[in-house]
């Protein structure tokens, strides 16, 4: 119970900044998940074959890393980090608002690189902002953060169904023959797979009719919002541009946790005038200059290299088993009919939505390694009971269920692990943000072109192997966090003296 006070007290402290955190998050979810359902009445609208729109799940992913790199840029004060996450929120708005006036497959992989990069942005800074807020206290709040991307993931093919065209949307006298199967071919796409597109041969030429066009004006009016949130906080705290009217910043954690302690907190308010530029969380370029590197422990690098291995395997896992359990289940030997495994991939996320939620409530009593050690088990154990009962339709559902939780909260924890690991001073947040996208896109390459050369059956070993590939990776990271020194003023720390954050934790406008 004092556990779950401490942190409505912390979330009462800091409402309105993490409410629009996370609500700047469900904008990176309902961002996400779109391109997949939509991708054949995208075709119509662009006339293009499935191997051109490739380009287009390209160019949003590559922006997506990239943005994600530079995401670090907008961190030095509150302002540049409000004002990126204001922009980028607003970019996914405009860009659902103007998808369908895209009628040339280059002008939508110019859009689609846009909401990447923005996607990147909100990814990298979300995450920035509430480490830095929270610290210690962060693994809650993290949580709740991945909660709502898989919340905004999951509610943005509902909003697209009903849209989607039931038969092939360019009329022409070759679509009977090419669209009978038109569910099954929309499922089969693998967004991250270029040769997945090849093997169906779609009609071009022809009147273009499809109403999906509803579908992106209605997510960009769910999605406006967002940008308001943000700025009303930016003109909560008086940051914006146009005003010029100084403010006080936003508490630190340390601070917040202060107020009830009336000596230390006339000690805190003494050293945190003199706010300075923190010493972490910097962009991915900036991380790897060597002035950062001078005195650092080699367990320093070890613990930022281990931590995004883990991810890299986790989030890889997530976007090959999504992008493959359709086409899986509908081969043989378990002949899933196609509506059945049509739910699959559904229930996959279903799942990693509702754990991401019990995470919440687990995180207030269990700590963040425990956390990871038992996804990365679990994942590991999964894949071998689907395997052992590969022949079991009924398990594949239940394995995919547990697979979802398993790999739900995997990043939030690793991430507050990492960092409580650094003392808030190193890159991971930006180190495991890029290590988890570039997994996510890579291994879906990978496991697609496995199963091209040895069948449906390899699906699972991969998975087998990058599970336990994640947990040798983890076991390593367990060992580097002992390794690594502990911070000299963890010695003289007591529950009578107040420890004065340093100035990682402080807000610069």
């Amino acid at each position: 119970m004092r556990g779950a006070a401490r942190v409505w007290a912390l979330l009462g402290g800091h409402l309105q900044p993490t409410l629009t955190y996370w609500s700047v998050f469900f904008s990176f979810g309902l961002c996400l998940a779109f391109l997949g359902p939509t991708l054949l009445d995208l075709r119509c609208q662009t006339h293009s074959s499935l191997p051109q729109l490739a380009w287009v799940f390209f160019s949003q992913q590559f922006c997506l890393l990239l943005g994600s790199c530079l995401g670090g840029l907008f961190k030095r004060t509150l302002a540049q980090s409000l004002i990126a996450l204001f922009a980028s929120s607003l970019a996914i708005s405009v860009v659902f608002a103007i998808i369908p006036l895209c009628h040339n497959v280059v002008l939508l992989a110019v859009v689609m690189a846009v909401a990447g990069l923005a996607m990147g942005c909100i990814d990298t800074i979300a995450n920035m902002q509430l480490v830095k807020i929270y610290q210690k206290d962060s693994a809650v709040f993290l949580q709740a953060l991945h909660f709502f991307v898989g919340f905004g993931a999951l509610l943005s093919p509902l909003i697209a169904d009903p849209f989607l065209s039931e038969s092939n949307c360019i009329q022409s006298n070759a679509t009977l023959n090419a669209t009978s199967n038109l569910p099954h071919i929309r499922k089969s796409l693998v967004p991250h797979h270029p040769g997945n597109f090849s093997h169906y041969d779609l009609p071009m030429d022809g009147v273009a009719v499809t109403r999906v066009s509803y579908a992106f004006w209605i997510m960009a009016l769910i999605n406006l919002p967002v940008p308001i949130a943000v700025f009303f906080l930016l003109y909560k705290e008086r940051l914006v541009p146009c005003l010029k009217n100084s403010s006080l910043p936003l508490l630190s954690a340390d601070e917040l946790a202060m107020e009830t302690r009336p000596a230390a907190r006339d000690a805190l308010s003494a050293g945190s005038r003199t706010a300075q530029p923190d010493g972490g969380h910097n962009d991915l370029f900036s991380c790897c200059q060597s002035k950062n590197f001078r005195g650092a422990s080699y367990s320093y690098f070890a613990v930022h290299i281990t931590g995004a291995l883990v991810l890299f395997m986790t989030d890889g896992i997530t976007g090959e088993y999504s992008g493959f359990i359709y086409s899986y289940a509908v081969e043989e030997p378990l002949s899933v009919g196609h509506k059945m495994a049509g739910y699959l991939p559904s229930l996959f996320w279903g799942f990693i939505t509702l754990g991401r939620l019990i995470s919440i409530l687990v995180s207030y009593r269990m700590k963040p390694t425990t956390m990871v050690f038992i996804n990365v088990v679990g994942v590991l154990v999964t894949f071998l009971l689907l395997l052992i009962f590969s022949h079991s339709v009924a398990f594949l559902f239940v394995g995919t269920a547990c697979l979802g939780l398993f790999l739900s909260s995997t990043f939030p924890s690793m991430l507050a692990y990492t960092e409580d690991i650094l003392q808030y001073k190193g890159c991971a947040t930006t180190v495991l943000v890029t290590g988890a996208g570039i997994g996510e896109m890579t291994l879906q390459l990978l496991v697609g072109s496995i199963i091209h050369e040895q069948g449906s059956y390899s699906f699972l070993v991969c998975g087998m192997i990058f599970g336990g590939l994640a947990f040798t990776f983890y076991t390593f990271l367990l060992f580097f966090h002992r390794m690594h020194p502990k911070p000299s003023s963890d010695a003289d720390a007591s529950p009578d003296k107040p420890t004065v954050t340093d100035d990682s934790g402080l807000y610069q406008q």
